[in-house]
């Protein structure tokens, strides 16, 4: 990983969405005890088990939270984009990752040490309360995760990926440009590739999509949102 300094640390600290609203002493003190990093594309930030260094924020490009098996299979857990943040829950536990951090592009990352975040939500309460909305929503993300793997059949998996990417309720027809690899979605949705492609397939021929790469165009979305495979 090379460290990146072309970029004001303060500044973008103040577009990220949980630190917008800080006064600029506030940042100046949070950018002290920070580094900015720029990670090439299958870089691993961290593995399973390191020691939680601090906050990682997603300021550009994507990264892949996954736990790996002896096997070399891995269960993607979560997908994080620009404004993201990742590491934070371990660090409060004082434990190690559970899972490992890789780059799918390049990607540029904000590590922020521990004491630096801890300090600066001791003097924020609005930074922690940011924070436990931050982990609330990752709870909520989890429980309907676990929902989609485990009460759910593999194409209705498949549907409700494809209506949570749908942009607009307004839209009767929409191009969706999946954000990874179909093996890394088929990963996140607990399914084999084959069967994701089973399940586009089987939603294809019923005329609801199209599929051309990564890029899937619904047909019809009311439609889709009250298909029941």
């Amino acid at each position: 990983m090379i460290q990146e300094t072309r970029h004001s640390v303060t500044e973008i600290l103040s577009r990220q969405p949980l630190f917008r609203g800080l006064s600029e002493d506030e940042l100046q003190r949070i950018a002290a005890g920070c580094r900015e990093f720029r990670a090439g594309k299958n870089e691993v930030l961290f593995q399973k088990g390191d020691i939680a260094e601090g906050l990682h924020v997603l300021v550009m490009g994507q990264i892949k939270l996954a736990i790996p098996s002896a096997s070399g299979v891995e269960k993607v857990v979560h997908m994080c984009t620009p404004g993201s943040t990742f590491g934070e829950a371990v660090l409060f536990l004082d434990r190690p990752y559970p899972v490992t951090a890789q780059a799918t592009v390049d990607s540029i990352v904000l590590l922020i040490a521990k004491r630096t975040l801890l300090e600066a939500m001791d003097a924020s309460p609005m930074l922690s309360r940011k924070m436990l909305a931050s982990l609330s929503v990752r709870l909520h993300e989890l429980l309907q995760d676990m929902e989609t793997c485990t009460l759910r059949t593999s194409a209705q998996r498949v549907v409700c990926f494809l209506v949570q990417a749908i942009p607009s309720l307004d839209e009767n027809r929409c191009d969706i440009h999946l954000p990874a690899s179909k093996q890394t979605i088929a990963s996140q949705l607990n399914l084999a590739p084959e069967t994701l492609s089973r399940a586009l397939g089987h939603l294809s021929d019923a005329g609801l999509i199209k599929v051309k790469g990564r890029t899937i165009t619904v047909l019809d979305c009311q439609k889709l949102r009250t298909f029941m495979p």
